[in-house]
């Protein structure tokens, strides 16, 4: 897939090559070596779920774009009083130079990308989780350059399956270890195998954190998935990333945030020298801005 189809829903909807663009000029707005602007754009934001992250990197890197976005929650438009989501994506691609949508359903966001007259950016769904991958992509490669193994430990969730084909596309070696009914789909694991990736999947996350240079989870209890938390619990008894897990190696620790302390990862990890965390964070900012730029310049 390319971003000749103008729409970001997932993270090999850019090519390996406009993945590499999109982070060299990640690095240089952030330096501030690139001074493109999007002066008078405007970006709607559509949210069925809430968010901080999500919203205020938009929202801020709009307005250093020299651009504007606008926060449409479920009780701002009639989408949330039972407009088709069709009509919603033909209105909004009239009025704005783009869309980025936080909702539940992947195929909402696909949707949203078939009917509007503008770029469609998936701001996360139950499936995926593209921008987030941008800024991971980012955060590693000021850590550890590109020639790193990064072991994901937890639920192979949207984060992670969007993550994965990342890595394969950036040339990150991967080992993922989660419980085995709570695996990532097959389907996104042939994605990056056909993307040059190889990841290694497995049960063991001892084995999986042994060689790893950084190790990468997140919650285990997404939102809507409340119902499942006892059973959840249960199921992931072993793979919090805390210090007995992390003895004997030196590896950075990410989590997207937010962080379930005391669940998938311990405070004293998370607010340790090992964690990227708040530098993930804030290269949502600088990751989304230049996925603005090749969409919009």
């Amino acid at each position: 897939m390319s971003l000749t189809t103008d729409d970001f829903l997932d993270i090999d909807d850019l090519s390996p090559a406009e993945l590499d663009r999109v982070l060299d000029r990640a690095a240089a707005l952030k330096d501030g070596s690139d001074e493109t602007r999007l002066p008078d754009a405007t970006l709607s934001m559509i949210f069925e779920k809430p968010s901080t992250r999500t919203r205020v990197s938009f929202e801020t890197g709009m307005t250093d774009l020299g651009g504007h976005a606008m926060f449409l929650g479920p009780d701002d438009i009639q989408l949330g009083h039972g407009e088709p989501l069709r009509d919603t994506a033909r209105v909004l691609g009239r009025y704005a130079d783009a869309v980025m949508a936080r909702l539940f359903d992947h195929e909402d966001v696909e949707t949203l990308a078939e009917y509007a007259d503008c770029p469609v950016v998936n701001g996360l769904t139950d499936e995926a989780h593209p921008c987030q991958t941008l800024a991971d992509l980012l955060t590693i490669r000021e850590y550890a350059g590109e020639d790193v193994h990064v072991a994901w430990v937890g639920d192979g969730n949207n984060v992670g399956q969007s993550f994965v084909v990342g890595a394969a596309m950036a040339g990150i070696d991967v080992t993922v270890a989660t419980p085995a009914e709570y695996a990532m789909d097959e389907a996104v694991l042939d994605r990056a195998a056909a993307l040059g990736g190889d990841p290694t999947v497995t049960t063991d996350p001892e084995a999986a954190v042994a060689d790893a240079d950084v190790v990468y989870t997140d919650v285990w209890i997404s939102m809507g998935q409340e119902d499942e938390r006892e059973a959840k619990l249960a199921a992931f008894d072993g793979f919090q990333v805390n210090e007995p897990l992390l003895a004997g190696t030196d590896a950075a620790v990410m989590h997207c945030l937010p962080a379930h302390r005391g669940e998938e990862i311990t405070n004293d990890v998370l607010e340790s020298e090992r964690s990227l965390a708040w530098d993930q964070a804030e290269n949502r900012l600088h990751a989304q801005k230049a996925l603005l730029v090749e969409l919009l310049a």
